[in-house]
């Protein structure tokens, strides 16, 4: 990725997305690189526009995770997800360059609606998450950076876990970033073995992550407004659509 051969149009285009995803992860506590990297990507291809979120998401994970306090609660106690997360997202990118990824989009997708049904099947209960959290802790930590390294998509089963195991709501903001910045960490790591990441490209994303930055602490705002339930059940709404795209993508064939 050359910075310096875009065009102004692109740059206009660039900031107003990142302003877009970063005032939606504020609101959330999750989704800017889920925003930002496809958006970016009818401009740009695939690598570039990942490229380009970079610094912006770990700016915008820094500041979730550093905000609010309360670490003990959060972080203090659910820090063995994040450590699992690099290790299942080197393993599902493996696997990702060894077979077609399309499959493991429509197993995500079950799970997804498992969860989500839960309360209406009878027999199928995941008290365990609770029960177990020592196991919970490397199932879905493995499994959601695997989920990552295939399909792109680690917040489903971040969700999944925290409304099970009960989150408060700024636990869930800090733990799930924690998690990306976990994730982004290897793939910075990744990109940098592969001479990918450099000065100019940093440079030229600071602006971005600024934009980023601004656009989260707005966003921040209204979530302080927003009580615990409603919060769950705009995370709810955001599962019910991570399972109409992963579908939708399995069965349309996208990469």
């Amino acid at each position: 990725m050359d910075p310096a051969s875009f065009d102004y149009s692109l740059w206009v285009a660039a900031g107003v997305i990142f302003l877009f995803a970063g005032f939606a992860h504020g609101i959330l506590g999750l989704g800017f690189p889920m925003l930002s990297t496809p958006l970016l990507a009818i401009m740009l291809d695939v690598r570039s526009a990942i490229l380009l979120t970079l610094l912006p998401t770990i700016t915008v994970n820094l500041i979730s995770i550093l905000r609010g306090g309360r670490w003990s609660e959060s972080i203090g106690r659910h820090w063995p997800l994040a450590v699992m997360i690099p290790l299942g997202t080197v393993a599902g990118t493996w696997l990702l360059i060894s077979v077609d990824p399309s499959p493991f989009r429509l197993l995500l997708a079950a799970i997804i609606l498992l969860h989500l049904g839960n309360d209406r099947l009878s027999g199928v209960r995941m008290d365990w998450i609770r029960t177990r959290t020592w196991l919970a802790y490397p199932v879905f930590g493995l499994a959601a950076g695997f989920s990552a390294g295939t399909v792109n998509v680690m917040v489903p089963l971040l969700i999944l876990f925290a409304l099970e195991v009960g989150m408060s709501k700024l636990a869930m903001v800090q733990v799930f970033n924690l998690c990306f910045l976990a994730g982004k960490t290897a793939q910075v790591g990744a990109f940098s073995v592969a001479g990918l990441v450099t000065i100019p490209v940093l440079t030229a994303t600071l602006p971005f992550a600024a934009v980023a930055a601004a656009a989260l602490l707005a966003g921040m705002r209204v979530r302080d407004r927003v009580d615990g339930e409603t919060y769950r059940r705009w995370l709810q709404r955001v599962l019910w659509v991570m399972v109409v795209v992963l579908t939708g993508q399995f069965f349309l064939g996208l990469g």
